[in-house]
């Protein structure tokens, strides 16, 4: 059984979890410094949350260890890595209470990783969809973000706008790092992806916006529609992305063979 990698929402604690070996060497493990704390909890629950709270556990000791195996292999071809340890200072702790501000903090740690090889797949959330976040930034802080979902007023288009000038902003900095004859966002694919197309929870299409070039697989400058596709698969283009990363899987999900186009 999968499960799902745990969410990290603190800058800090995402900056550690890619660079405390070089931030601080005395750092014990994330996993190990509430290990105790756990184990005490684990005595007051039911047998189910038990194995739910074990699961979470591994998958955090699992993350770890695939961001100290990460670049072990060497297998550099050709390029190395712009910077040898982070340019930016360590965040400071807590959640940054402007929401501006916290976006752009995670958005710098996703390119720093990227920028240093401390890993090369990363997932950037900035938002769950039934969310009690507001945008104060944005003059909308009237309305929390679910709320605001069940309409399709210019204050949602606003919020849309505002995550998508996150992905612009990592875009821009991927764009500036040279990586070898190409820059690391020629060697990246971005995806970014909604659960809806429009407010008031319309899912009938899916947008999608893919950026880089998968160094030199992935064709950008096209707007691909599948609207009146029969066989129209979001699990198509996971698919087609796996593909392109020469991993190789007979299906996934619902669907059975990648999107030709992509």
């Amino acid at each position: 059984m999968e499960t799902p990698t745990p969410l990290e929402l603190y800058p800090a604690l995402a900056f550690d979890r890619l660079f405390k070996d070089d931030v601080n060497k005395g750092d014990a493990c994330v996993l190990d410094a509430v290990l105790s704390d756990a184990k005490d909890l684990r005595r007051n629950i039911s047998v189910s949350d038990q194995r739910k709270l074990d699961e979470y556990l591994e998958s955090v000791r699992d993350v770890e260890q695939r961001i100290a195996r990460a670049g072990e292999k060497g297998e550099l071809q050709g390029w190395r890595p712009t910077l040898a340890k982070p340019n930016i200072p360590r965040p400071a702790d807590g959640i940054p209470q402007n929401i501006a501000e916290h976006m752009r903090l995670m958005c710098d740690i996703l390119v720093l990783g990227f920028q240093t090889d401390t890993t090369r797949i990363t997932t950037l959330k900035l938002n769950n969809d039934h969310s009690s976040l507001r945008f104060p930034n944005l003059g909308v802080d009237y309305m929390i973000h679910h709320l605001l979902s069940h309409s399709d007023t210019d204050d949602w288009l606003k919020v849309n706008e505002f995550f998508l000038e996150q992905v612009a902003y990592i875009s821009r900095k991927l764009d500036s790092i040279e990586e070898g004859p190409r820059t690391l966002l020629d060697n990246t694919m971005l995806l970014y992806c909604s659960s809806m197309l429009t407010g008031n929870h319309d899912a009938s299409q899916l947008p999608v916006v893919m950026l880089g070039g998968a160094r030199g697989r992935l064709r950008g400058g096209r707007v691909l529609d599948y609207k009146e596709k029969s066989d129209r698969q979001m699990c198509r283009l996971y698919l087609s992305i796996m593909d392109k990363m020469d991993v190789r899987l007979r299906t996934f999900g619902d669907a059975t063979r990648p999107l030709e186009e992509v």
